[in-house]
């Protein structure tokens, strides 16, 4: 919300909790910029969890209880709409979790148009980091003033310049939740792999499969580093590492890609509702490049 006498923004960035930003980033745009969050409701044994840390999701996890995850209701999304209509913005930018991935999307396009502004709503066919990065430069646009035309641009524009792989213990998470897409031909041999996955047109689909938790990081890093190793260091290049209970794992992985490609990695716990789905001991990693500023014209009014 905006201090009184404060310029509001003409454009508003909505996101979804798959963006996976990390708390400090996330703090800083909705506190500076506005950005705001849609949750991203998970249950387990068919009560929805508070917000908050994700302890009882671990346990949960950890137990083999049931968890589920679901997309907000249409209504939650128009209420939100109008919200931010009422608070003076004048158009509003929603980029979201892939559809390929949740109904997400599809709640935030019919909440669009049944609100007073006009809701650009972009599927960024991704995941995480991948999607909090094309949040960020979504609401760095906003700010600079550009027009929704140039803010979503920029939404797109990040989220297509951004590769997500990660490695999962195994496939049983995946499969009870119903999302292996193309890995789903793996899952008779689930326990005797250690699966590499990407996000590729919006679901997941089998990258590599290997035979030891060991090889399979190690061939992640590897993977990690030669993305990054194909920009010229004279351009700037990003890159995230996930993690869903075992952070110490994932600082190491981020420290062993800082020396290799001198490019120090934003070290963030996967949101909930995506290790809801990959379970214990994910790690996935996020590399790419930041989009240009936006060139599209400065909105004024």
């Amino acid at each position: 919300m905006s201090e009184p006498g404060q310029r509001v923004p003409s454009v508003a960035v909505v996101t979804d909790a798959a963006c996976g930003l990390p708390d400090d980033l996330r703090a800083t745009l909705e506190a500076e910029h506005g950005l705001t969050v849609l949750d991203l409701p998970v249950s387990v044994d068919g009560e929805t969890l508070p917000p908050g840390p994700p302890a009882a999701l671990e346990l949960a996890l950890a137990s083999g209880r049931a968890v589920a995850t679901s997309r907000p209701s249409p209504g939650a999304v128009e209420a939100v709409y109008r919200r931010l209509a009422a608070a003076g913005h004048t158009h509003i930018v929603s980029v979201h979790l892939s559809a390929g991935l949740s109904g997400t999307v599809d709640s935030a396009r019919w909440a669009a148009g049944r609100v007073p502004v006009p809701v650009s709503v972009i599927d960024s066919g991704t995941a995480g980091m991948a999607l909090g990065y094309a949040v960020r430069d979504a609401c760095a646009a906003a700010a600079a003033g550009a027009t929704p035309a140039a803010v979503a641009a920029s939404a797109r524009r990040a989220s297509e310049r951004h590769r997500v792989r990660f490695y999962v213990p195994n496939l049983e998470t995946l499969r009870r939740g119903g999302r292996v897409g193309g890995a789903a031909a793996w899952i008779g041999g689930v326990l005797a792999i250690k699966p590499l996955l990407q996000i590729d047109d919006g679901v997941v689909v089998p990258l590599e499969r290997i035979r030891s938790a060991v090889r399979a990081i190690r061939r992640l890093e590897a993977l990690a580093a030669a993305d990054l190793a194909a920009t010229p260091p004279s351009l700037p290049r990003e890159c995230a590492v996930h993690h869903f209970g075992n952070v110490a794992e994932a600082e190491e992985l981020a420290e062993r890609l800082t020396e290799q490609t001198g490019v120090r990695p934003l070290v963030s716990r996967l949101p909930s509702v995506l290790a809801a789905h990959v379970g214990l001991g994910v790690l996935g990693v996020v590399t790419g490049r930041p989009g240009s500023p936006s060139t599209g014209t400065v909105a004024h009014g």
